[in-house]
């Protein structure tokens, strides 16, 4: 990949894969924009407007993929990727604080931050590899400049427009994931080679788990935030005890054998885990979002009766997430858990009488169907294993 008079920008193969002290900070910034997420789309009244924080959410989370794929090619050590992580943190900022000004109408601050980012790094690589004389390198970066040039000037249409900002938003959106998937066709430039996706090492799927792993963390966050600022009573602290259940259920359902599923994947079919992993992940992170929303309600008002959206949050938030690892394991190892995913059923099956139940008890069933999901047996599968088992 290195040409003579090639600086050290792109990541030796035989280098340390360790993630970075400046790389947990960057994570730790985007976890409390997701936080910022949770809090928001629990705020919301209406199906459209929490559609809306998805979308958001999607973009605040490819801006992290993005970002953690150039420290997986380059070298995180060197000051231009230094660089591009600070930038990255200030995008993430800006769009974490402009959340609430969208949903009123205001959505240039939120747009100008995702482009800024975007475009930002990619004049960053571009201008540094070019002074590099690094030909290979430098192409792959003006294909990732190219597409967010293009998907930006939707966005900064669509928070100009008034009635049809959220149609353009997720053509831009759009655009940007599946020119990722197509591995960022550009005019005279082609697509991303294949071999540059093979140099997928550990600290891909080891900055995937410590992400995962932060944002879990915002499931007990919130709630307790919400449990600070209210009357400390038996029920709150019952629904917080689930909340926290829950947290740990889902950090087991994620965590065993995820690094190692990204590492057979990278060893076995070369590039594989480097381009499924954003996909896979954004499915998760949406679960993440939505169950720690559904406990910023629960603890706030623990008894009367369940209304839909409120089920819907409790009970979609753990699915979606079991759901996305499920799709994760498929796409890496052809197998599906179907054991485990069948455990998240009664839920479901529960709903046409949950509405009438306590939010907290809808929240500890909830809790006890991942329980099982964890404790049923699985043969052969590389998922999760029964209980806490080691690696």
């Amino acid at each position: 990949m290195t040409t003579e008079g090639t600086g050290a920008l792109v990541r030796r193969l035989d280098g340390s894969t360790r993630a970075t002290l400046l790389e947990l900070l960057f994570d730790v910034v985007f976890v409390a924009a997701l936080a910022q997420t949770s809090k928001l789309l629990a705020d919301q009244e209406s199906w459209d407007r929490s559609a809306a924080v998805l979308l958001m959410l999607t973009a605040i989370w490819w801006t992290w993929s993005v970002t953690t794929t150039t420290t997986e090619f380059y070298d995180p050590q060197q000051r231009p990727i230094q660089a591009i992580l600070m930038i990255a943190m200030v995008g993430s900022v800006g769009m974490a604080a402009s959340l609430p000004m969208v949903t009123r109408g205001q959505a240039t601050a939120f747009a100008l931050a995702y482009v800024g980012t975007h475009v930002v790094r990619g004049i960053v690589l571009v201008s540094t590899l070019y002074r590099q004389q690094h030909h290979a390198a430098m192409a792959r970066a003006t294909r990732f400049l190219f597409w967010f040039l293009v998907s930006g000037v939707l966005w900064i249409v669509g928070a100009l427009a008034d009635t049809a900002r959220w149609w353009i938003w997720i053509i831009a959106i759009v655009i940007d994931l599946i020119s990722a998937a197509a591995r960022y066709p550009t005019p005279r430039l082609g697509r991303v080679p294949l071999d540059q996706y093979d140099r997928t090492t550990a600290h891909l799927g080891e900055r995937y788990q410590q992400f995962v792993i932060l944002a879990l963390g915002d499931i007990i966050l919130v709630p307790t935030l919400e449990v600070s600022r209210s009357e400390f009573d038996r029920l709150r602290v019952t629904a917080l005890l689930c909340a926290f259940a829950i947290m740990l259920l889902l950090w087991q359902i994620y965590v065993y054998r995820a690094g190692e599923l990204l590492e057979t994947s990278a060893a076995s079919v070369p590039g594989r885990s480097t381009r499924i992993a954003p996909y896979t992940h954004v499915v998760l992170l949406v679960g993440v979002a939505v169950t720690a929303a559904s406990f910023d309600l629960v603890v706030d008002r623990p008894t009367g009766t369940t209304p839909v959206r409120w089920l819907m949050l409790i009970i979609g938030g753990p699915l979606v997430f079991v759901l996305g690892r499920a799709l994760f394991t498929y796409l890496l190892s052809s197998r599906v858990p179907w054991r485990r995913v069948a455990t998240q059923l009664p839920p479901l099956l529960l709903l046409p009488w949950a509405g009438g139940w306590p939010p907290v008890l809808v929240t500890a069933v909830v809790a006890l169907t991942l329980a099982g999901h964890v404790l049923v047996p699985t043969h052969g599968s590389q998922a999760t294993t029964r209980g806490l088992q080691p690696r």
